[in-house]
């Protein structure tokens, strides 16, 4: 596997998909990664030569990826949070923040369902 950025990117798969498999790095800015180094998008990793691997770092190099990115979307959410906006509430209460109907779906946001016993009505 070639190793660009701190992450191992398959061999058997074009570069332009390859590339894909860092975050921050999708299908058009890969493209645009290739275009740069000069690699063509239809080789495979494994066809890759060391100066072509070394361009292509370089390229990745000047895009915020992985870690980076990763806790600048970290410190966004908690800025989000601390200044109590509609969003941060939403991401602190662990529920859908962009408008979405909660009463019947968002599982994924809310997690496994919690049952709530009901309360007996009392009878005279």
């Amino acid at each position: 596997m070639a190793r660009i950025a701190g992450v191992d990117i398959p061999k058997q798969k074009r570069g332009v998909i390859a590339l894909t498999y860092i975050f921050g790095i999708g299908r058009s800015r890969a493209q645009a990664i290739l275009e740069k180094a000069g690699v063509s998008e239809d080789i495979k990793v494994s066809e890759w030569n060391d100066d072509q691997i070394g361009n292509i770092r370089e390229a990745v190099g000047s895009f915020k990826i992985e870690g980076e990115l990763r806790s600048e979307v970290q410190l966004n959410i908690k800025r989000l949070m601390d200044i109590g906006c509609y969003r941060g509430i939403r991401h602190r209460a662990g529920l859908p923040l962009r408008g979405q109907r909660t009463k019947n779906n968002s599982r994924t946001r809310k997690g496994k369902r919690k049952t709530v016993a009901n309360k007996k009505k009392a009878t005279k």
